[in-house]
């Protein structure tokens, strides 16, 4: 009578295994990021740069390397990043309503930026372009 029981629970067991482990590998299994067509794209400029402008001077506005954080339209923070030191950036984000929110360095009031509000269509990079005023006037 206990083999027979023995026999029963290890058939059933050897049924089962390859499920449980398919189960487990498929959990442990790392996960493929989501890849996104859509998000937004741009560049951060900083000016005035001169004090004054003068003929032949160069006093357009540069680019600004900068740090931003995306917020949902709620204000709910979704991810901060920084720009590279040409001031670009592109960002994937998945489509709805956000606000681009410029950090201004800490412990300065400027440089400063506003805040922007952007939608993100499906498909599509939002151009966006974020301009600091350095202060100088």
């Amino acid at each position: 009578m206990v083999e027979s029981k023995f026999k029963f629970v290890t058939s059933r067991i050897g049924i089962l295994a390859p499920v449980w482990l398919f189960v487990f590998l498929a959990a442990c299994a790392p996960q493929t990021p989501v890849s996104l067509n859509s998000g937004i794209e741009g560049q951060v400029l900083i000016g005035p740069i001169c004090p004054a402008m003068r003929e032949g001077m160069d006093c357009d506005d540069k680019p600004y390397q900068a740090t931003l954080t995306v917020l949902t339209s709620n204000g709910k923070r979704v991810t901060q990043f920084q720009t590279g030191v040409d001031g670009k950036f592109r960002l994937s984000l998945p489509p709805g309503d956000y606000i681009l929110h410029p950090e201004t360095p800490q412990g300065k009031p400027l440089p400063r930026a506003a805040e922007q509000p952007f939608t993100v269509q499906a498909g599509i990079f939002t151009n966006l372009t974020v301009n600091y005023d350095s202060g100088i006037r």
